[in-house]
């Protein structure tokens, strides 16, 4: 499996971005892509073009990722609840993709942020949910831990 961070620009210079933790985790298994809204990244759409990607939103037409075909590769948009339906919005590639979505085992621990949607997970909840899910108990462990010591500050 292979996790894309579609990154909006001002999450690059952000301390509370948790995109990092998945990279750090993932190596090279994980791929920051910064989105342009009138440039769409040429690798990522090739990705797309081969097949086996899903896009991770929760949108009305997501589908659990457990009733859900298995994609080898996963498009993460990776910024505020408010810039990925921007994101979003503006990228009719993104919208024509699969979309997947997880059930959270817990509520967000995340809340370094204002306008946090409700039911939202920010970006290293998300992978974990889904290295759950794909029963990688190792990286979910691995992404928990730093995911702990991000919001101790150690």
């Amino acid at each position: 499996m292979h996790i894309f961070l579609l990154t909006h620009q001002k999450e690059l210079h952000r301390k509370t971005n948790t995109g990092q933790l998945v990279l750090e985790a993932f190596k090279e298994k994980a791929t920051k892509i910064l989105w342009e809204r009138k440039r769409p990244d040429p690798a990522l759409l090739n990705v797309i073009q081969e097949g086996s990607v899903a896009l991770l939103y929760p949108s009305a037409e997501s589908t659990l990722i457990s009733e859900a075909s298995a994609f080898d590769n996963y498009i993460v948009i990776d910024s505020t609840w408010q810039e990925a339906q921007k994101i979003y919005n503006h990228s009719p590639y993104l919208q024509s993709l699969p979309h997947v979505k997880v059930a959270p085992t817990q509520a967000s621990l995340y809340h370094l942020r204002r306008n946090q949607t409700k039911e939202g997970l920010c970006t290293v909840e998300l992978v974990m949910e889904v290295c759950k899910y794909y029963e990688d108990t190792q990286m979910a462990k691995k992404l928990e831990e730093k995911f702990t010591s991000f919001l101790t500050g150690q």
